[in-house]
């Protein structure tokens, strides 16, 4: 069987449900790309979990049915300062390293649920930095452009990802790591709400702003990984409960910088790109609201001048004092600037950033979610060697506030350069807003780009919204012509009807563009055993007189009946003849009748 460029999730889960692979199969595949991939960029890795080992888990996992494991075969990757147990956690540090005899919690659980742990990947040592340069196990460089910077610190995690070596990768996430690596690189990066995933077993950065955080081809896979991963701790300090805090799906506000806020050090390709992401948020029902930049940018630069400084020297505060020299020069020199803070400072700062917390708390009355780049532009490896501090400073610009203010945040692609080098935006929403967050994140990284890491063929699955409909009414998916912008959407809209979800079909279908058809409809198929995309689809809410009336005018050869969700649930939804759908033109491969070039 032939193995996509990107590992998704969904993709494999199919494979394997209908004995087309196998856990074998996709190690043996795995381990053959990270080979294949050592020769472009070396760096990537810093351990890696024998083959033996691998094969054994693999072994391990084809003993259990498919369906019990909702991570079944899937390969991932760890960023080296979480703990795996049989393999060194570093921190990009060797005098630092030690051996890892139990795994971090989150490794546990997702390993629980069937993923493969391929290996340890590099980083910023110490978690301090988002340029991907300051490691002495090499420095891992952008997908696109050996001569410019992966981003970090997460920046093996995200490599690994974009260059599809993995289906997801851990990073962590304390003032933009999971984010500016996965703009560099053209991937989603999902840094979840403070405290929803546990951090026992990872070497704390600053403990009370760290996250775990997921790296993945789509805004649906990390989702995916994170919902699997999310679960209290008690042995984690600043462990809290998710509860949901939903988002607007239909219509919503959201947060745009005013033009004398836009920073992008010169890169006028990256100005024109966020402009060009914000028209298409307005496409998908947004409406864009200029916001107040002050108070976080203020919020930012707390984060390396004052107490959270003070904050990163006391997570490794022994280690400093006995091994300074063994450090890296640049982290080696932010920990030596934590020593001028007195307890006065860090009281200071904690306080002013209680205040400035109120003062964004407040901005959410104004809009939904935030679109922010996820960094100005894309530096050289030169410029950060030449300029170490600076150079990371700009690259926190949009990044550095977020955890310090309780947010969750979504990084997703948002397109390319005339140069052929990545721009990426950032969604933000309050604490808990997790799940809405990638959904709309997700909805637009498919609408504007469907690429996704080095590789411009990905299609995108949506996040799941699992609507539930209320008593007595009925849930409709539709996949053509009724979609939200195309001709027959009103027949919708004189129902009522409401939108509830958008996501995609089960990977068995196909979709064929009808032949003749006025207005111009697609054909949506089932075929048993076939393993594609999915098919986007509008899931809406109408009660029971609407959704008769609905369907009585319908037309041949359109019908109703039961659809399966990426999920699994079914709800109703357009069928057509197979006679009909396959006289006309296949566009499965387009992921949706609003992609397809007909």
């Amino acid at each position: 069987m032939t193995f996509p460029d990107m590992l998704q999730i969904d993709y494999l889960l199919t494979a394997c449900r209908n004995g087309a692979l196998t856990p074998t199969d996709i190690v043996r595949e795995v381990l053959a790309r990270v080979h294949a991939y050592a020769s472009v960029d070396a760096a990537v890795w810093i351990n890696l979990v024998p083959a033996e080992r691998l094969l054994a888990r693999a072994a391990e996992l084809e003993k259990r049915p498919v369906a019990d494991l909702p991570l079944y075969g899937v390969p991932f990757a760890v960023k080296d300062n979480i703990d795996v147990a049989g393999l060194p956690t570093t921190a990009a540090c060797p005098a630092f390293a030690y051996d890892a005899t139990e795994s971090a919690e989150v490794v546990r659980r997702l390993e629980a649920a069937g993923a493969i742990v391929i290996g340890k990947t590099n980083l910023d040592q110490f978690a301090t930095g988002l340029v991907g340069m300051r490691s002495p196990y090499g420095q891992p460089h952008c997908v696109f452009s050996a001569k410019h910077v992966s981003g970090g610190s997460s920046s093996g995690s995200a490599v690994a990802v974009a260059a599809g070596l993995v289906s997801f990768a851990l990073g962590t996430d304390t003032a933009g790591s999971g984010r500016v690596p996965a703009a560099f690189n053209n991937i989603v990066g999902l840094k979840p709400s403070r405290g929803v995933l546990s951090t026992t077993g990872l070497v704390p950065a600053c403990e009370s702003l760290d996250c775990i955080s997921v790296f993945a081809a789509s805004a649906a896979d990390a989702w995916r990984v994170e919902q699997l991963a999310i679960a209290p701790d008690a042995h984690a300090p600043y462990s809290r409960a998710m509860v949901p805090r939903r988002l607007a799906a239909d219509t919503f506000r959201f947060g745009v910088l005013r033009q004398k806020d836009r920073f992008f050090d010169g890169c006028i390709a990256n100005a024109a790109l966020y402009d060009r992401a914000i028209r298409q948020l307005v496409e998908l029902g947004g409406t864009a609201v200029e916001l107040d930049f002050a108070p976080l940018k203020e919020t930012a630069e707390l984060l390396y001048s004052g107490p959270f400084v003070v904050e990163r020297l006391t997570a490794i505060a022994d280690f400093y004092h006995a091994h300074r020299a063994d450090m890296d020069p640049t982290v080696g020199a932010i920990m030596d600037g934590a020593t001028r803070y007195s307890t006065t400072d860090v009281f200071k700062g904690i306080y002013r950033q209680h205040l400035l917390k109120q003062v964004a708390d407040r901005m959410w009355a104004d809009f939904d979610v935030m679109l922010l780049p996820t960094a100005p532009r894309l530096v050289s490896r030169e410029e950060v060697i030449a300029q170490p501090v600076a150079a990371n400073s700009m690259l926190g610009t949009y990044t550095n506030f977020v955890n310090l203010l309780d947010m969750a945040a979504c990084a997703v692609p948002a397109g390319f350069g005339p140069d052929g080098l990545p721009f990426g935006v950032t969604f933000i929403g309050p604490a808990f807003s997790d799940h809405d967050l990638a959904a709309l994140a997700g909805r637009f990284h498919a609408a504007a780009h469907n690429t996704s890491g080095v590789f411009r063929n990905a299609v995108l699955p949506l996040v799941d919204n699992a609507p539930v409909p209320a008593p007595g009414n009925v849930l409709l998916a539709v996949v053509g012509a009724h979609l939200k912008g195309f001709p027959l959407h009103w027949q919708l809209e004189k129902e009522h009807a409401i939108l509830r979800a958008t996501t995609r079909t089960a990977p068995d279908y196909r979709l064929f563009a009808l032949p003749d058809a006025s207005p111009p409809k697609p054909g949506l198929v089932r075929e048993k055993g076939f393993v594609g995309p999915g098919l986007e689809v509008e899931v809406y809410e109408l009660d029971a007189a609407g959704f008769g009336r609905f369907v009585a005018g319908l037309p041949q050869p359109m019908a109703i009946g039961k659809i399966s969700l990426a999920d699994g649930s079914e709800v109703c939804g357009f069928l057509c003849s197979e006679a009909v759908a396959r006289s006309g033109k296949e566009i499965t491969a387009s992921g949706g009748w609003r992609y397809a070039k007909l």
